[in-house]
This record gives structure tokens, C-alpha cells and sequence, in this order.
């Protein structure tokens, strides 16, 4: 689920990136738990399920602050 300080749009393109980046993983034989490590999310979550993978991704992605290039 989103939460809702997250703008939508936003949110869709995290979870495109998120599932993109999951079926990369999956192609070349991992689990899930291995996408969530590729996001420096492995930790304690055990996950088993891809979607869960994803939205944990997604919403990993929303709540990092993004990097501004000096001007």
C-alpha cells in the first residue's frame, strides 16, 4: 500500500522500477530475498513473495531522499 504523503506518480514509477529490477533477479535465478539485498534491504525481512519484494523496493525508493547535483 502507498502511503499517502507519496505522490502518486511517484509511486507508479518506483513500482516499474521495482518490478523491473525484480524480473532481472528472478531471470537469473534468484529469490526474492535477493532483490531485496540488491536494495541494501536484506536485514531481518524474510520474504518469500514477489510482490511483497516489490512493494518493499517501491517503497524503499519513495522514502530515499534523492541526490541533487550541485549547480
Amino acid at each position: 500500500m502507498t502511503a499517502n504523503r507519496i505522490n502518486p506518480q511517484q509511486w507508479n514509477h518506483a513500482i516499474s522500477v521495482a518490478r523491473q529490477s525484480c524480473a532481472r533477479v528472478f531471470r537469473d535465478g534468484g529469490a526474492p530475498a535477493d532483490a531485496l539485498e540488491a536494495f541494501g534491504l536484506a536485514g531481518d525481512n524474510a520474504v518469500s513473495d514477489w510482490s511483497a519484494a516489490v512493494e518493499m523496493i517501491a517503497q524503499a525508493l519513495c522514502t530515499q531522499p534523492a541526490e541533487r547535483a550541485a549547480a
